[in-house]
């Protein structure tokens, strides 16, 4: 087995964008020639690509197939796919790396949620039998989760408006975010519920974009980047699907795949770009990770600042990459989540050799 690296980054902004089909096609293009001339590549120099996307945000059977015009025929290129966000596109390439079936592999996400009403749509991921024939929307089952950490002490209103202000100020440096700008909790608590206890800046945007992450084997790594994100642990793992099966006030998924992917070995990680939708996920997540005061958390912003259904958790692992190969950090975590209420999560630690 051979270690692998980050290599390679760039995601498109997070917009609402009506020149954007749901095929990814228009938001791939770009990030994908930003990447390659980033690192010199070419297409021909990928030996694997994995994407990540969903056929019910699409709307259509095989959704994800259009969006591999954005490769192109030619080469011919080993292809696969995963209904997921793209971290878990990335894991896949990752497992082709360690393998040493592919010595460069390109994972990407991509996800138009304006096409849709978002909020409904995500009611198809929970239990087809109970729950789902109900439609209870994604935002209401979050509100549910926050209003429970409420009533337990976990925290406040307050404690989650500081969050949001933060994100937003966080983001202010970030060309890519939908949300940025300064503003004090104080004035985000005067603004009205959008599902109690959730107001609007509690909840991530509805935006579209793509994000796309290269990753090379040992013997190439250090050829397309000068300072690589060497993965030193990345995991995933999934809590019941049944919201009544978990105490929705945990997180064990999160706190079992930082154990495996070694995020309290050694030295504390000093940036993690954590994938919380909502504020009050935030803090349980800071929890489940085991994440001090000192870690910087979403200096991008976060996904509360641009949340691209699908690539939002790739995106993280990127800017977290991002962080080690400027040689602002030498340890970094990225986090990605899927699922209700924190449902499944994924976690990546890379470190700067």
């Amino acid at each position: 087995m051979t270690r692998a690296a980050v290599v390679g980054f760039a995601q498109s902004p997070c917009r609402v964008r009506p020149d954007a089909t749901t095929s990814g096609v228009e938001m791939l293009v770009p990030i994908f020639a930003e990447v390659f001339l980033a690192t010199g590549l070419t297409k021909a120099d990928i030996g694997f690509w994995c994407s990540g996307s969903s056929d019910y945000l699409a709307g259509r059977a095989f959704s994800f197939v259009q969006a591999v015009d954005a490769i192109g025929a030619v080469p011919p290129a080993m292809e696969s796919h995963v209904e997921m966000d793209g971290a878990w596109a990335l894991y896949e390439a990752w497992v082709k790396i360690l393998t040493g079936e592919a010595e460069i592999a390109l994972a990407y996400g991509f996800g138009k949620s304006s096409g849709a009403q978002l909020r409904r749509v995500l009611a198809l991921q929970l239990d087809p039998y109970l729950v789902a024939p109900l439609w209870p929307d994604s935002v209401s089952i979050a509100a549910l989760q926050a209003r429970l950490g409420l009533e337990a002490g976990r925290w406040t209103e307050k404690d989650m408006a500081e969050v949001a202000a933060r994100s937003r100020a966080a983001a202010v440096a970030n060309p890519q975010a939908q949300v940025a700008g300064d503003v004090a909790a104080e004035e985000l608590l005067g603004r009205p519920y959008v599902a109690e206890p959730l107001r609007a800046h509690d909840c991530a945007p509805v935006g579209d974009g793509a994000a796309v992450v290269i990753i090379a084997s040992e013997r190439r790594a250090g050829d397309l980047c000068a300072r690589p994100a060497w993965i030193t642990g990345f995991a995933h793992r999934i809590d019941s699907g049944s919201l009544g099966a978990r105490d929705l006030l945990a997180a064990p998924s999160a706190a079992a795949a930082a154990t495996a992917a070694g995020a309290g070995a050694g030295r504390a990680v000093e940036v993690a770009e954590l994938h919380a939708p909502f504020t009050h996920q935030e803090i349980m997540l800071r929890a489940a990770l085991g994440l001090g005061a000192g870690v910087a958390v979403n200096p991008s912003g976060g996904a509360l600042c641009g949340n691209t259904m699908f690539a939002a958790g790739l995106a993280r692992i990127g800017m977290a990459a991002q962080a080690i190969m400027s040689g602002r950090a030498g340890r970094a975590l990225g986090h990605a989540t899927s699922g209700p209420a924190l449902q499944q999560n994924l976690v990546c630690v890379m470190e700067g050799r």
